[in-house]
């Protein structure tokens, strides 16, 4: 795929590097003018609803993360465990521990990070309401039958045990990765961690909380993106119909 159609933003950071959601803004950006200026159309794809929502509309007036604060939540994590983070969050910012999963320990600890900074929950500030530098996107969202998703993650998740990620992992592991690692938060990485730190390590047991938490991250996912009103959905299969949507909207940059 990547031969076929350049992409960005991967592979740009070394697993035990902070990157935030003001980071990907900022290096996105940076992509699309790259693209603008080869006189194409910028592709924004993918399943993280957060970033790209903030990359639409821009970030609140939530006070820029603090290094020395960062460090000290994440010291306090690492000491007194995640649910004890979880737990804090719930008192100092019920709202954002409503939208926030309990695994989700980067959001948490932003969370935590701007409580800390200004003993005001990271919920009240409002993200702006208007779109970035006039952007004007076509939105398509995909969505399969619920039966028919749950089987494509089974087989998504088989495929990444049979293409070596068990062995990935044990290399992270001998290079000193620990679970406190940003990059390595995500589904398919966490789920690992975790379970050395319980001493249960079984393949099938990670397979099946990957393939669980995976179904959860889809409805949220799901849900999130259904804030936007203007997103068009699509099942996969319709191709014609995603074809004509797309090409209808590339003619807005034609003449």
């Amino acid at each position: 795929m990547q031969a076929a159609i350049k992409h960005y933003l991967i592979d740009i950071h070394d697993p035990w590097q902070q990157f935030s959601v003001g980071d990907f803004i900022e290096q996105a950006d940076l992509a699309c003018q790259e693209i603008w200026d080869e006189g194409k159309v910028p592709v924004v794809c993918g399943g993280t609803a957060y970033y790209f929502k903030h990359f639409l509309f821009g970030l609140s007036e939530a006070p820029p993360s603090d290094e020395l604060i960062r460090n000290h939540i994440a010291t306090q994590i690492e000491q007194q465990g995640r649910s004890w983070a979880y737990e804090y969050l719930q008192r100092v910012d019920p709202v954002s521990f409503a939208r926030i999963h309990s695994s989700d320990i980067y959001r948490i600890s932003r969370a935590l990070e701007v409580w800390e900074t200004c003993s005001r929950p990271l919920s009240s500030f409002n993200i702006p309401c208007e779109k970035r530098n006039g952007m004007q996107p076509l939105i398509i969202g995909l969505q399969r039958e619920a039966e028919v998703l749950r089987a494509r993650l089974g087989l998504r998740i088989k495929a990444m045990f049979d293409e070596g990620l068990e062995e990935e992992i044990r290399s992270l592991i001998r290079m000193g990765a620990t679970i406190s690692w940003p990059g390595l938060q995500g589904i398919g990485y966490r789920e690992f961690f975790q379970a050395r730190e319980h001493g249960e390590w079984s393949r099938s047991l990670i397979a099946d909380q990957i393939e669980r938490n995976s179904r959860f991250y889809a409805k949220r996912q799901l849900t999130f993106f259904r804030s936007f009103a203007e997103a068009i959905w699509k099942d996969p299969s319709d191709k014609k119909e995603i074809h004509s949507l797309i090409e209808e909207y590339l003619k807005t940059f034609s003449g």
